[in-house]
């Protein structure tokens, strides 16, 4: 319990000194730009502790849970015993990994469901459009398109493809479909790849790529262990211009 206080202790530490550059900032432009005293500076102060405590434990969260939960899952479904093949098998195929795709893809729809920022994009958007943009429907878009994405992320990292080509792929595409997509829903598509790499989606694809590039034979955690976040951002866009072509086209 002390090892772990003292462990806190430093990690709260380390968010004020990251953190006071911002409060320093916004401060100095209310008493020096805009030279008006802080509304409410007891309430902020009560806020903004709240905010160091909650990024600390989250920061002790990540530590504690999200990133071995991630890893060891990846390391659990690469295993020989588990695989049902030889260790000394040197190249698989990539079918051998079917249940590391599903894994994937389901972290991805769950967490990226969970994600605090997509949750306040969706419902803002849809108080904006009266109606026309329906919140669940704009999750359930984004939690597919990054499904899938990690999906095809995972089968990058087992087949050692080079990522630059899913990435050019993939942005042909997202131009493609801006031609043709609704205007009112290109600007959201776009931020809907940004709002998904947040607090619950990043930490748990981060461990799960670097996990996989660690125990797929022959991959280098540093040159394949990442790339996952890209497919992350990328694939939504694709999933919510998919979403409004379709109802555009059903309407």
């Amino acid at each position: 319990m002390i090892g772990w206080s003292t462990h806190f202790a430093q990690t709260l530490l380390a968010t004020c000194r990251d953190i006071s550059p911002i409060a320093a900032i916004i401060i100095g432009f209310q008493l020096l730009v805009i030279r008006k005293p802080l509304a409410h500076p007891k309430k902020m102060l009560t806020g903004f502790l709240y905010v160091l405590l909650g990024i600390a434990f989250f920061l002790e969260g990540l530590d504690m849970a999200l990133f071995p939960l991630g890893k060891l899952m990846a390391t659990q479904l690469t295993m020989p015993e588990f695989l049902g093949i030889n260790p000394d098998q040197p190249n698989l195929a990539w079918q051998t990994y079917f249940w590391v795709y599903v894994f994937a893809a389901s972290v991805g729809f769950a967490t990226t469901l969970a994600e605090p920022s997509l949750l306040a994009v969706a419902i803002k958007a849809e108080q904006i459009s009266g109606g026309t943009i329906h919140a669940w429907g704009l999750r359930i878009a984004v939690s597919i398109g990054v499904a899938l994405g990690i999906a095809l992320g995972a089968f990058r990292i087992v087949t050692g493809t080079e990522l630059y080509y899913f990435i050019i792929a993939g942005y042909l595409v997202v131009l493609i479909q801006t031609l043709f997509a609704p205007k009112m829903i290109i600007g959201l598509a776009y931020d809907s790849g940004g709002v998904t790499t947040s607090t619950v989606t990043v930490p748990l694809v981060t461990a799960l790529g670097l996990g996989l590039a660690e125990n797929v034979p022959g991959r280098n955690p540093l040159v394949d262990g990442f790339g996952l976040i890209a497919f992350a951002s990328l694939f939504p866009i694709i999933a919510v211009l998919s979403y409004a072509q379709i109802a555009h086209w059903r309407k």
